[in-house]
């Protein structure tokens, strides 16, 4: 492809699929590719500020499994037949990223999203019963990204048969996390999930079984049959590339990207000692304990966070899933 090199556009990211890209670009999608500049960083020698010349010193593999992510702002290259080539990636607001291992070397950064406003772990009140530990690792991943989580249960017309589902939200609810609860079978509580989509940018994450496909049909017919169709198969467990993604836009206004088939997510970028930094009921104790901030907050005499557990200032269930996650890192 020769790019017509006088003609510069921007626009969004909104699909990805073997090496192809289609960037959304005042209302017209374009077929883009990517430059191979793109995955290389050059490395520039530090030069006297009254050089006019900057040579390459070395060229340097960037470190992450694909450098464009759904989300990205990116500038690109107009090509005579329509296309386009990607050069340039604009600056994140924010990203929300996971480990991707890739065989024989070590882990990388794959970012799964960029530039959103919020994310959306979706649950069912039951069948499949709530794993609150997976929803704290979500969450933890949404504080590191400093992005607001919004949880959502979905199936509420079966939440009879989960006889603890009220008890265990009230300790999301008394940290300050939102929580909406709906049905796509009755239609309860779509209206105000709705109007909490209208013109953000979101991103679902959660597991098969949750009844996802139905709530988004409900929240805009079609929407979750394609967005199935789309996301068969990717981002699974073992998986290090992501084969086909894809952000929609919603009648309401805004767009939503949903992470289909994820069985696990680990945490990127969050070692052990800030882990709690990011609970937001014990980060006001970070620091306060008898060996400050060295303190792992596990077996240590004189720990504030353990001392918040036994005052039932923090939940022994939320300590349990602070422990569990620090073992990880």
């Amino acid at each position: 492809m020769k790019p017509n090199t006088n003609e510069h556009d921007q626009g969004v990211v909104y699909r990805k699929t073997l090496g192809h890209y289609t960037v959304r670009a005042n209302g017209r999608d374009i077929d883009c590719v990517l430059s191979s500049l793109l995955r290389k960083q050059l490395i520039y020698p530090i030069a006297d500020p009254t050089s006019l010349r900057r040579r390459v010193q070395k060229v340097r593999e960037v470190e992450h499994i694909d450098p464009v992510a759904i989300g990205d702002h990116v500038r690109f290259i107009r090509a005579g037949d329509g296309s386009g080539m990607i050069n340039q990636v604009l600056p994140r607001h924010s990203t929300l990223s996971r480990p991707a291992p890739v065989p024989g070397q070590r882990v990388f950064e794959q970012v799964i999203v960029s530039n959103v406003d919020q994310v959306i772990p979706v649950f069912a009140a039951a069948s499949p019963t709530p794993k609150w530990g997976l929803l704290d690792r979500y969450l933890v991943s949404a504080e590191a990204s400093e992005l607001p989580a919004l949880i959502v249960i979905n199936k509420l017309d079966m939440a009879s048969k989960n006889r603890r589902l009220e008890a265990d939200l009230e300790i999301y609810r008394r940290i300050g996390y939102k929580i909406r609860m709906v049905s796509s079978v009755t239609g309860q509580g779509l209206d105000e999930l709705q109007a909490l989509l209208a013109g953000r940018t979101s991103v679902l994450i959660g597991k098969s079984g949750v009844g996802k496909t139905s709530l988004l049909n409900a929240i805009q017919p079609g929407l979750g049959l394609r967005i199935k169709e789309v996301g068969r198969g990717d981002l699974g467990k073992g998986r290090h590339t992501t084969t086909h993604l894809e952000m929609f836009g919603l009648d309401i206004g805004g767009a939503l990207v949903d992470t289909p088939g994820m069985r696990e997510f680990g945490l990127w970028d969050i070692n052990g000692e800030d882990l709690a930094l990011y609970f937001p009921e014990m980060a006001g104790y970070v620091g306060q304990c008898k060996f400050g901030l060295s303190c792992r907050h596990d077996l240590e005499p004189g720990c504030a966070i353990r001392q918040a557990v036994m005052a039932e200032k923090v939940s022994p269930y939320r300590y349990k899933s602070y422990l569990n996650l620090r073992e990880e890192l």
